[in-house]
């Protein structure tokens, strides 16, 4: 089985922009002991916003009192409004320097925790209208500050989380295909793709193709979050409850291509409680997989081989439910 992490703030309460607060708030300790009261789970990955950053040494204390690890710390520069218009492919430089600035300031956190991943969810990088941005000019500087964190600390791996869109109707890091192209033109060892499900549904991707695109294009796929959504809108909910056939065929490829790193379930559970939908998303991945690894390599082989629809329903039911 593969491992399973969490958003931390996932296991507490969630808000959106129609109700500030659907459940109470829980500390920081509440929050890494709802976490370690999961059994599945063996890390927690963490969002470093400024509140974040501010309680480094208690986040260390807290590891060493659980034993959880660290998947990777997440750079905010999509919640801070100095970014409104861009962080590392803003025109403006001196907003450019302060997304180098918190981006190295993560880095060297993981770096002191034992972390090898951070990542860049550019959610602010892109454009909303037509004649807003500078397509090459704003991408460049995007392909610049991410390369300038790469070499910052070899020992780091950057991986870039991309989204067709929101909170920008257009982000410039969109799609499988458009963030290879951006690795292939920075073109260092550690840089990757921190694939998320949810994203790639989002954006009317096959996440399996998208897996396999990671292996075939460099083997970039170096961190998954994983959730569900109706492919209307980033719905983050638990996994499996909508795409159930597809996560098969995804954790084929995820097998076949030979990913390693974590699963990261990222989901927003207004409604329900944090640490019990958590839960059921790590009940779901255990099921999944073990659905998965029933799969017959040879017979797989010659049902991908006919091409056929009927055939491929075929054996998606005799994975569900035997002969």
């Amino acid at each position: 089985m593969l491992k399973y992490s969490v958003f931390l703030g996932n296991v507490g309460s969630c808000y959106d922009r129609y109700c500030p607060e659907y459940s109470k708030p829980f500390s920081l300790k509440e929050l890494f002991t709802r976490a370690t009261s999961i059994e599945k789970l063996d890390a927690v990955d963490l969002v470093t916003d400024w509140e974040m950053m501010s309680k480094k040494s208690e986040i260390k204390q807290l590891l060493k009192e659980t034993g959880l690890k660290v998947g990777s710390l997440a750079v905010d520069t999509f919640a801070n409004p100095l970014y409104k218009k861009g962080s590392l492919s803003s025109t403006d430089k001196e907003v450019r320097d302060r997304a180098i600035e918190d981006s190295k300031a993560v880095i060297d956190f993981a770096s002191e925790i034992g972390c090898s991943i951070v990542t860049l969810w550019p959610g602010q990088d892109g454009y909303d209208y037509i004649f807003a941005a500078d397509y090459i000019k704003e991408r460049q500087l995007f392909a610049d500050g991410v390369e300038e964190l790469c070499k910052y600390n070899p020992d780091i791996t950057i991986t870039l989380e991309y989204k067709i869109k929101e909170p920008r109707t257009h982000s410039y890091i969109s799609t499988v295909g458009a963030t290879l192209l951006m690795i292939e033109k920075i073109d260092l060892p550690n840089l990757g793709i921190a694939l998320d499900y949810g994203h790639a549904a989002l954006g009317y991707e096959t996440p399996a193709e998208a897996v396999a695109m990671c292996k075939m294009y460099g083997d970039r796929l170096k961190h998954i979050h994983i959730n569900d959504n109706y492919r209307l809108w980033d719905d983050d909910m638990i996994v499996g409850s909508v795409h159930t056939l597809e996560y098969l065929e995804f954790f084929y490829w995820l097998k076949r291509t030979g990913y390693n790193g974590y699963l990261v379930i990222d989901q927003f559970p207004y409604r329900e409680d944090g640490r019990d939908a958590v839960s059921e998303s790590a009940e779901w991945l255990d099921a999944l997989q073990k659905v998965a690894d029933r799969i017959d390599e040879e017979e797989l082989k010659s049902v991908l081989a006919k091409r056929d629809g009927v055939a491929s329903s075929k054996y998606m039911r005799k994975l569900l439910f035997g002969d």
